[in-house]
């Protein structure tokens, strides 16, 4: 099975937020947001080459997806600030919902993460305003 269509599998039937594959190796989180990703990228492991699932992408994570080196990424709701991100850097990205942008979890507005990154071009910041948006919601 190619590694996107396991990691979208997965997705779908572990009842899991993101998934991400390369051949036998499977990396899987059932928590929300983007604490996942930036624990892996945090951690130092190499996820160059590997394709990922994820129920939701903001710009935040697309920028986390972008640094951990994923190569393809299927999305269940795809924020269009995310969407460019990706393509900018080449990532085949498929999704099943667009919307303009992420709304928080209660819906009232838009999501923390979305807002830190929203004016950043450079996936390298990233990191920094994220670490300080994840630090105001502790």
């Amino acid at each position: 099975m190619h590694d996107l269509e396991q990691a979208r599998s997965l997705l779908e039937q572990g009842n899991y937020t993101c998934v991400l594959c390369l051949g036998s190796d499977v990396i899987t989180d059932r928590r929300r947001g983007v604490r996942p990703l930036m624990e892996l990228l945090e951690s130092g492991k190499d996820l160059q080459g590997y394709s990922a699932a994820d129920k939701v992408v903001g710009k935040a994570a697309a920028f986390l997806y972008c640094l951990l080196g994923v190569k393809a990424l299927h999305v269940g709701v795809l924020s269009e600030p995310a969407r460019d991100v990706l393509l900018a850097a080449g990532i085949e990205t498929k999704w099943a919902t667009l919307v303009p942008a992420i709304r928080n979890r209660t819906g009232d507005g838009f999501c923390p993460m979305e807002t830190a990154v929203w004016e950043l071009t450079d996936p390298a910041l990233a990191p920094d305003a994220i670490r300080e948006a994840l630090k105001k919601l502790s």
